[in-house]
C-alpha cells in the first residue's frame, strides 16, 4: 500500500466520529450508529482504492451498508482488505460516556480474516513485553505471573481490563485472587485491547471473550504497535451457551488458537481510529459553529510508525453533502 493511504484512511474515520458525536448522548445507539456508517461510506468512495469489507455492519440482507463483501473505493488502486466499526460502542455514545471511536483497519487483499460462523471470540492481548510471555492456553492467574516477570513488577502493580459482563464471573475472580487489579469496561473492547499494547497506557493485559469482529481490528492494531494477541472462536451453536451473557467458558477449547498472523496476515497493515467521546486512547470530538476538532490515531505496521492526528474541520467550507452527514447548520 502506498504510505499516502494512511491519512485517506484517518479521514473516514474522522468523517464517522464527526456524525456520530452529533448524536452523543441523546439516547439513540442505532442513530448514531447510521450517522457514522453513512459518512464512512461516503469517504471511502472518495478513497484511490479496491476495497473489499471483510468485518462490517452484518451480512447483505442485515445491513443496508458496509455488509460484509460489500465494495469500497473509487476503484482503482490497490485490492484491499476492509475491517471497519463505525462506531466502536454504540452505548457509550449513546449514553455520552467515555471510549467511543470510530476504527478501521486496512490489509492487501486475502489478509484480513473473515469469521461468518463466529459470534464471539475469546481473546488475551498484552503489548511487546509480553509477546513472548502469555499463552490463551494458560490460566489467568499463570498469564499474570508470567507477564509480572517479565515487565520486572509484582503481580499486584498489574491491570487486566475486562468486560464487565456475568460471562467474566470466574475470571475476574481468577484476576483478583491472583492478586492483580482490574478494570472493568461496559463496551469498547478494541480500545482495550490497543490499551493493553501502549507504552504509556495503565493496563497491562486484556481478557475475556468480546465480538470477533473487534477481535479482527484489535489484532491489526497490536500488528502496528509490536504486541500480541491471541483468540479463539465461539461459533454461533445454541448448544455452547444458554444466552449472551452466559457463555460456556469451555465452549471455546476444542476450537484453534488464532495469532495475529490468523487474524491480520502479513507485515502491511493499517489502522486508524478517530475518538468520539473523550477517551483514555483519544480526546472526542468537540464542535464550535464553524470548527469542529478531532484526535485520530494512525498506525502502520510495516513501519511501525504510530501519528497522531489532530485536525480542525472548517465545517462551513466542507461540500454540502459532508455538511448534511455531520450535521451541520448554516
Amino acid at each position: 500500500m502506498e504510505r499516502e493511504l494512511a491519512l485517506e484512511f484517518v479521514r473516514v474515520t474522522e468523517a464517522a466520529a464527526l456524525a456520530s458525536a452529533r448524536l452523543m448522548g441523546r439516547g439513540n445507539k442505532n442513530e448514531a450508529d447510521q450517522a457514522a456508517v453513512s459518512a464512512m461510506r461516503a469517504m471511502f468512495d472518495t478513497v484511490q482504492m479496491e476495497g473489499k469489507v471483510m468485518i462490517g455492519e452484518g451480512e447483505k440482507d442485515e445491513a443496508p451498508m458496509l455488509y460484509i463483501g460489500e465494495k469500497l473505493g473509487a476503484g482503482n488502486g490497490p485490492k484491499l482488505d476492509v475491517a471497519v466499526d463505525p462506531v466502536e460502542g454504540t452505548n457509550l455514545v449513546a449514553k455520552g460516556l467515555p471510549n467511543a471511536l470510530a476504527v478501521l483497519a486496512i490489509a492487501p487483499e486475502g489478509c484480513l480474516l473473515h469469521a461468518p460462523e463466529a459470534y464471539y471470540m475469546n481473546k488475551i492481548a498484552t503489548g511487546p513485553i509480553g509477546r513472548d510471555v502469555i499463552s490463551i492456553e494458560l490460566s489467568a492467574t499463570e498469564n499474570l505471573n508470567r507477564l509480572a516477570d517479565a515487565m520486572q513488577k509484582d503481580v499486584s502493580d498489574l491491570v487486566a481490563v475486562i468486560l464487565d459482563r456475568p460471562r467474566h464471573k470466574n475470571l475476574i475472580q481468577e484476576v483478583r485472587e491472583a492478586g492483580a487489579r482490574v478494570k472493568l469496561i461496559t463496551d469498547g473492547d478494541v480500545a482495550a485491547a490497543v490499551a493493553a499494547a501502549q507504552p504509556n497506557s495503565s493496563v497491562d493485559i486484556a481478557m475475556g471473550i468480546g465480538g470477533a469482529p473487534e477481535g479482527v481490528l484489535a489484532a491489526a492494531a497490536l500488528k502496528c504497535l509490536g504486541g500480541k494477541m491471541e483468540g479463539r472462536l465461539l461459533p454461533i451453536d445454541p448448544s455452547k451457551f444458554k444466552s449472551k451473557e452466559e457463555i460456556n467458558w469451555d465452549a471455546h477449547k476444542g476450537e484453534p488458537i488464532l495469532t495475529m498472523d490468523d487474524l491480520a496476515k502479513g507485515d502491511d497493515v493499517i489502522f486508524a481510529a478517530t475518538g468520539i467521546t473523550d477517551g483514555g486512547m483519544l480526546r472526542g470530538v468537540r464542535f464550535t459553529k464553524e470548527i469542529a476538532q478531532t484526535q485520530s490515531v494512525v498506525m502502520r505496521s510495516q513501519t511501525g510508525t504510530v501519528r497522531t492526528v489532530d485536525a480542525n474541520h472548517r465545517l462551513d467550507k466542507k461540500p454540502e453533502v459532508f455538511q448534511k452527514l455531520v450535521g451541520y447548520k448554516k
